[in-house]
């Protein structure tokens, strides 16, 4: 073997000596069910590690709906090209339009995933005379992003907004910009980011913007399901107010609602934008549809925020530190061992929970992840906290 294969396999011997290799696995779906062998049987499972967290993705009866509502003659299922070739078609304009009225801002853009997002908007929008200041425990596509700019960037203490301010207040006249990046809800723990704060920091600084990711709070928070931003009544004074389609809203891809300047800058110095297929108009419209529809799920929001509360809670009475205060419920492990050893009993109890493991978060934070979805019943729910009893 050459030297490129003989690392590859060096490497890959520590990370299975280690139990951190991973592998995607074999497994059938169901509702909100998943199904995989377990000791040679086939075992239906809860899906506790989905992002559909109002379990629109398996609700057939809105699939329905707009499938009623569908005419197969006017969207292709393919774009066959990007939007500045021959892939726009008037379902991009009318479904921008109404993402950008939904939130009351001037413009809105669709990306074709989370990923090409947060890899695409900091590199377009940065030089070298910008200051990244991003949040230690940002997403791994937002950490691209920002080695993919021309930025200074400095990753400041999770939600420490002293340190945010300190950082401000040092660099506000030796640099021409600041863009202060964050999550609302992080994937990994679940807590929730104070915005006004940042919002507050913001308007001391006329230099200073806001970029802010709503990957798993689009949906799920919010009077109308538009998120933390909304939930905290600061929508209007984030720059750059990010989120997926393919999380709680059931479909794919991704959305900036921004001003009309920063959608027709991005169009032409968003590389990842620019040179990629745009999505298949068929799923542009029914992300149209969700949107549409998105106001009137809030009792799917509630329940999960109950299912949460009790998840929560129940941890907490075992003196167990749980940060979350959201759907999104971690279960520190310690190891990546004792994870996956936890996530056997788990999937044997009939939960499929995934192990979070070392590198995915640093040594000694490896965990469970709960991902509840406001689908799962009472009895369900129960027997979920009896589960958790055991293994803690």
């Amino acid at each position: 073997m050459n030297y490129i294969e003989n690392r590859i396999q060096r490497e890959l011997n520590i990370l299975n000596e280690t139990g951190g290799l991973r592998c995607i696995p074999n497994i059938g779906h169901d509702g909100k069910y998943i199904s995989t062998l377990i000791d040679n049987v086939q075992t239906n499972m809860i899906n506790l590690s989905s992002n559909d967290y109002l379990g629109l993705a398996t609700d057939c009866n809105i699939q329905d709906k707009f499938m009623e509502s569908f005419d197969k003659d006017l969207f292709s299922f393919s774009s066959s090209s990007s939007r500045l070739l021959t892939g726009n078609f008037s379902i991009y304009d009318a479904t921008e339009s109404l993402i950008a009225k939904t939130f009351g801002k001037e413009a809105a853009l669709i990306f074709g995933s989370g990923y090409q997002m947060n890899t695409g908007i900091l590199p377009a929008i940065t030089d070298k005379k910008t200051l990244i200041l991003a949040d230690k425990l940002v997403h791994a596509s937002i950490i691209d992003g920002i080695k993919l700019s021309n930025a200074e960037c400095i990753r400041y203490k999770h939600q420490d907004y002293e340190q945010i301010e300190n950082i401000v207040k040092k660099y506000y006249n030796k640099t021409n910009a600041i863009v202060i990046v964050t999550e609302s809800i992080f994937s990994m723990d679940g807590d929730v980011t104070n915005l006004q704060r940042l919002v507050k920091i913001k308007k001391s600084y006329p230099s200073v913007m806001l970029y802010v990711d709503e990957a798993h709070a689009i949906g799920v928070r919010g009077h109308k399901g538009l998120g933390i931003a909304e939930e905290q009544n600061c929508t209007d004074d984030i720059d750059f107010l990010c989120g997926t389609l393919g999380k709680a809203l059931a479909s794919v891809g991704a959305y900036i609602v921004c001003s009309k300047s920063i959608r027709e800058y991005l169009i032409n110095k968003m590389r990842s934008f620019i040179f990629t297929t745009a999505l298949p108009p068929i799923n542009i419209a029914w992300t149209k549809f969700v949107f549409n529809n998105i106001e009137e799920w809030n009792d799917k929001r509630e329940r999960l925020t109950l299912l949460s509360e009790k998840i929560i809670d129940k941890i907490r009475s075992k003196n167990i530190e749980c940060i979350s205060g959201s759907h999104i419920i971690p279960l520190m492990s310690g190891s990546n061992e004792k994870a996956i050893s936890l996530s056997d009993i788990m999937q044997r109890e009939g939960f499929y929970v995934l192990p979070i493991r070392h590198p995915t978060v640093p040594r000694g934070k490896e965990r469970l992840r709960f991902s509840l979805n406001a689908s799962i019943t009472e009895s369900e729910i129960e027997k979920l906290c009896s589960t958790i009893e055991i293994i803690i």
